[in-house]
């Protein structure tokens, strides 16, 4: 059936073009949905005026988008979960559960397909999610997962404590790593003294 798109319809058409898709698909999904409609006589003469509207469409919706992207960028959405005594989740973290944490938080639709998780969240921790806005528009969270019936606060406090003394251990390690490459160097001389001696 061929028909034409009212409306920017992500990996099959722009708004204003003509084309060819499955009859089921069009009757099902893109006519009811109002974002194409059959390609009649009088649709085909509106087309160049069904592109342009399409066009200050996209456009409003990139600013809309890039605005919300800046608004996200680096905020942290805090998820309660429940959890054993080792971190272990119960279940897991899934992209619609931060996208309606994020909706709560923004006061804005998020869908869940604008969640990037690459690895089931299944333990407590924080984790930094992409969220895919726009084919152009991407932003960073962070997501906390902390067990129920405790302070997110805390568990927050207590990654970051971690976190440090991780760091600090690894400097330590470091130290350790070149005092040991100093002292053979410092043994070398003495067993070469000793070969003289005798």
């Amino acid at each position: 059936m061929r028909v034409v798109f009212l409306e920017d319809v992500s990996g099959v058409a722009q708004g204003g073009d003509v084309k060819e898709v499955k009859n089921g698909f069009a009757r099902n999904y893109l006519i009811p949905k109002s974002l194409a409609v059959p390609a009649t006589h009088n649709a085909l003469q509106r087309v160049a005026k069904l592109a342009r509207q399409a066009g200050v469409t996209r456009v409003r919706r990139l600013s809309d988008m890039k605005a919300l992207a800046e608004e996200l960028q680096g905020r942290q959405v805090s998820v309660e979960m429940r959890a054993g005594t080792s971190g272990r989740l119960y279940g897991s973290v899934t992209n619609t559960i931060v996208a309606e944490a994020l909706s709560e938080l923004t006061e804005k639709d998020i869908d869940r397909r604008m969640i990037e998780i690459p690895e089931a969240i299944r333990e407590l921790g924080l984790y930094d999610l992409g969220v895919t806005l726009h084919p152009e528009v991407e932003a960073t969270i962070k997501v906390l997962v902390y067990p129920i019936g405790s302070d997110p606060e805390d568990m927050l406090a207590a990654i970051e404590a971690r976190e440090a003394a991780a760091a600090e251990e690894s400097e330590d390690d470091d130290d350790d790593d070149d005092s040991d490459e100093d002292a053979p160097e410092a043994q070398a001389p003495d067993e070469s003294g000793s070969d003289d001696e005798e």
